[in-house]
C-alpha cells in the first residue's frame, strides 16, 4: 500500500504548550522527524517555530503525545518537555537567519516510530523537479488557538493553495505564501504536499504521485493591522540546515537573497493564550 504522507504525518505532529499560571496557556505545533546520529545511532528531531519556544518563558513545555488503547480507542498524555536548563540557557537549535527550531528529544516508542524519515523533507530543487507552483494545493497540520481535531489531542487537517510565484530556489525565495487562514498556535505546523492534494493537480510524467514536506508556517500576513487570511511557510530546506547545526555549529547556512513579505508577523505562540 501506498504511504500516505498526510497520515503519516498526522501521527507525527505534536501540541505544544506551556501553562502561564494564571489559568492559561501558550501553544504551538510541532512536528518529528527520524535521522541518524554522528554515532550513528537513530534519533528523534522536534521541529518547529523558532518563536514558539523563545515565547515560552519557563524552562518546561509539555508535548502532546497521544497513546492507543487496547480497544482502539486514543488517549491524551501530554508529558515535560524541557526546552532550557537551569541557567535559563536554551536546548533547542536555531536558525540563524530563519524561524526554524530543532531540539533531539526522546519519544515514546510509537512516536519515535511515528517520526517522518529526513528524507521527506524537500530539497533544494525538490519544487522545480516536480514543477510545483502557484496554484497547487497543500496541506497543513496544527492546532488554532491550541484546538485539537478530538480528545485525543490528534491535529487540525486544513489545505490551502500555493499563493506566490516563484516559489523557488529557497536561496532566492525562503519563504512563499499559502492561501490559508492562520490562527495563533498554528506556529510550527508542517506543510506539504500530499498524495491525495496531488492528484488533484496531476501526476508527474512517470505517473507517480508527489509526496513531500515542503516547509513549515511560521508567520500570517498583516496590513495596517488587518489579517489577510495569508500564511508565510519557510522552505524545508533551512529545517535541513537547522538539523546540521545540531552538530556542527559550523554547518553551511543558506543566506537568502529576500526576507518575507513586508506587513508580515509571526502567528506568535505569545498570542497563543487559551484555557487550559
Amino acid at each position: 500500500m501506498a504511504w500516505d504522507l498526510a497520515v503519516e504525518l498526522i501521527h507525527a505532529t505534536v501540541q505544544l504548550e506551556q501553562p502561564l499560571g494564571d489559568g492559561t496557556r501558550t501553544v504551538g505545533t510541532g512536528f518529528l522527524i527520524s535521522e541518524i546520529a554522528p554515532d550513528g545511532s537513530p534519533r528523534t528531531v522536534l521541529v518547529t517555530a523558532g518563536h514558539v519556544f523563545s515565547k515560552m518563558p519557563g524552562a518546561e513545555a509539555r508535548i502532546g503525545y497521544r497513546i492507543e488503547n487496547a480497544d482502539g480507542s486514543w488517549s491524551y498524555s501530554p508529558q515535560k518537555l524541557t526546552i532550557r536548563d537551569a541557567d535559563g540557557k536554551k536546548l533547542w537549535t536555531q536558525h540563524p537567519s530563519r524561524d526554524v527550531a530543532v531540539m533531539s528529544i526522546t519519544a515514546p516508542e510509537p512516536f519515535a516510530k511515528a517520526a517522518i524519515p529526513l528524507n521527506w523533507l524537500a530539497q533544494d530543487d525538490t519544487f522545480q523537479t516536480n514543477q510545483v507552483g502557484a496554484g497547487d494545493e497543500m496541506m497543513a497540520l496544527g492546532f488554532p488557538r491550541g484546538l485539537a481535531a478530538n480528545q485525543a489531542g490528534f491535529p487540525i487537517l486544513r489545505s490551502g493553495r500555493v499563493a506566490s510565484f516563484p516559489v523557488a530556489p529557497a536561496k532566492s525565495f525562503p519563504t512563499f505564501l499559502l492561501d490559508f487562514t492562520v490562527f495563533p498556535g498554528n506556529s510550527g505546523g508542517p506543510v506539504f504536499m500530499s498524495q491525495a492534494a496531488r492528484r488533484r493537480v496531476g501526476a508527474t510524467e512517470n505517473g507517480q504521485d508527489v509526496q513531500f514536506i515542503a516547509g513549515l508556517l511560521t508567520q500570517q500576513v498583516e496590513l495596517n493591522n488587518e489579517r489577510l487570511e495569508i500564511g508565510i511557510v519557510t522552505h524545508a530546506k533551512y529545517i535541513r540546515e537547522t538539523i546540521a547545526l545540531m552538530d556542527n555549529p559550523l554547518a553551511p547556512v543558506t543566506v537568502a537573497h529576500v526576507e518575507p513579505v513586508a506587513g508580515a508577523r509571526a502567528a506568535s505562540a505569545e498570542e497563543a493564550v487559551s484555557p487550559q
